[in-house]
């Protein structure tokens, strides 16, 4: 199936969403890579308030390149996800709802999603120029001496993704390969 979202979403937003659909994401997303997942955990530790709103949000771990003259983001391609496995929970708990990226996931992380009525969606990897081209405007909000870490406010329209973690537990990285075997 595909879907159409606008951010912010809720748990109810999310919850027909099913491992394998695809998902045209529009609205406002939020870039943060390993360093800032690292920034906002010392913030949260702090007591501090993030530099944006978690609730409904969607986190894409991406450091973009730099744009080309006439161009709002470079290429922005997913990093992989699995280096912010040890933070994600803790903003999931906290209302993030969307994660954006590639490659597997922790149980941890896999719970999390469930628990919070969240979904991690997978950018196609390799296509950094295809996923700029759903990017309509770019702000860095955080940390600017991160570089292309820096947390960035990205509105994005259509951005095209696939639903690997649903909210009810499926992953695509386990039904994909059993479905594609069941069916030979």
């Amino acid at each position: 199936m595909e879907y159409k979202l606008t951010t912010p979403c809720t748990a109810a937003d999310l919850a027909p969403l099913k491992a394998g659909d695809t998902v045209l994401l529009s609205g406002v997303v939020y870039t943060a890579r390993d360093q800032a997942h690292k920034r906002m955990i010392e913030a949260l530790d702090k007591g501090e308030k993030l530099p944006f709103d978690l609730t409904g949000s969607a986190i894409y771990y991406v450091g973009p390149t730099p744009e080309r003259p006439g161009e709002v983001i470079g290429s922005a391609g997913p990093t992989t996800s699995g280096r912010m496995d040890a933070m994600s929970p803790r903003l999931l708990d906290l209302g993030n709802k969307i994660m954006i990226g590639k490659g597997k996931r922790d149980d941890a992380v896999k719970a999390a999603v469930v628990r919070n009525g969240a979904v991690y969606l997978a950018a196609l990897g390799g296509a950094g120029a295809l996923m700029a081209k759903s990017v309509e405007t770019l702000e860095v909000i955080a940390w600017p001496d991160l570089g292309c870490e820096a947390v960035r406010r990205l509105t994005v329209q259509d951005m095209p993704l696939t639903v690997i973690l649903d909210a009810h537990g499926g992953d695509l990285y386990q039904s994909g390969p059993a479905a594609y075997l069941e069916s030979k």
